[in-house]
C-alpha cells in the first residue's frame, strides 16, 4: 500500500491499494473511518482502490434494472443512487472528507465531486459533462450514431454516489479507465437506458491507472483546497444531487 498526503487544508491523506479490495471489507473500513473523522480523531482520506468484479444497489436502486443477477456477486449499499458495476480497470475514488468543515452543503458537496471528475478527464484533453437527470459524468460521442431526437451520442464515463454520517462523506466517485465494458451489461447503470458506457482507453486514450491517480491528485486542490472556496463556487448555481 502507498500513502499519499495533500498540502490542503485541513490536511487529507491519500492511501492507493494494490491489487482488489474486498468490498465489505472497504466498506466496513470506510464507516470507521468516518467515524474517526467525524470525532477528530482521524485525518480526512481519500482512499483509491480497485474491486473484483461486482455490482452494487444503491438506496434509489430497482430490481428490474438488475438484469443479469448470477453474473457476478451484488452487495446492497447504503449509498445514493442506483445500480452500478465495480470491477478490475476501473478506479474507485473513495472520497472521506469532513462536508461540515467544507461549507455544510451536500449539494454543493456532490457537484465538486463532479467538477473533480471533470478537472481530472481534462488533464487527458476530455471534456467531460454534467447532464440534468442523468448522474454520473458523460462524455460526448460524435463518433457514434445520433440519438432518436437528433442529439449527440453520449457515454457514461465516470460515476458518483456518497452517503454521509455526521456531517462525513464516504463511498464516492468510479472512473472507467480499462474496465471490461460488457460486464456493465448485466445491470442499467444508474437506471439509466437509451446511452452507453465508456473508459479512457475505449477513447483510444493510452492512460494508466497510475496516469489516472496523478491527476486526480493534481486536480483535488483546485476543488478542495480550502473550506470557504465550496461555498463560494456552489452559491446561486444548480445544486442538485446526481
Amino acid at each position: 500500500m502507498r500513502v499519499k498526503k495533500t498540502m490542503a487544508k485541513p490536511m487529507v491523506e491519500w492511501r492507493i491499494t494494490d491489487g482488489l479490495t474486498d468490498y465489505d471489507e472497504a466498506v466496513a473500513f470506510m464507516e470507521a473511518r468516518a467515524a474517526a473523522i467525524a470525532e477528530g480523531t482521524a485525518k480526512e482520506l481519500i482512499w483509491l482502490v480497485e474491486h473484483p468484479p461486482l455490482y452494487t444497489s444503491g438506496t434509489s436502486a430497482k430490481i428490474e434494472d438488475l438484469k443479469d443477477p448470477d453474473r457476478f456477486p451484488v452487495y446492497p449499499s447504503k449509498r445514493g443512487g442506483q445500480y452500478t458495476y465495480h470491477g478490475p480497470g476501473q478506479r474507485v475514488v473513495y472520497v472521506m472528507l469532513n462536508v461540515g468543515q467544507r461549507g455544510r452543503d451536500v449539494r454543493c458537496f456532490v457537484q465538486d465531486l463532479e467538477r473533480w471528475v471533470i478537472a481530472t478527464l481534462g488533464e487527458f484533453g476530455l471534456s467531460g459533462h454534467i447532464r440534468d437527470g442523468r448522474v454520473g459524468v458523460w462524455i460526448e460521442r460524435p463518433d457514434k450514431k445520433l440519438l432518436p431526437d437528433g442529439k449527440i451520442a453520449e457515454d457514461k464515463i465516470a460515476a458518483i454516489g456518497i452517503r454521509l454520517r455526521k456531517w462525513v462523506s464516504f463511498h464516492g466517485i468510479s472512473i472507467n479507465v480499462e474496465p471490461d465494458l460488457s460486464h456493465f451489461d448485466g445491470i442499467v447503470p444508474c437506471g439509466i437506458t437509451q446511452y452507453g458506457v465508456t473508459s479512457l482507453v475505449d477513447l483510444g486514450l493510452p492512460v494508466t491507472m497510475d496516469d489516472v491517480d496523478v491527476a486526480l491528485r493534481q486536480s483535488f486542490d483546485g476543488v478542495f483546497g480550502n473550506a470557504a472556496k465550496l461555498t463560494q463556487t456552489c452559491h446561486g448555481t444548480d445544486t442538485r444531487i446526481r
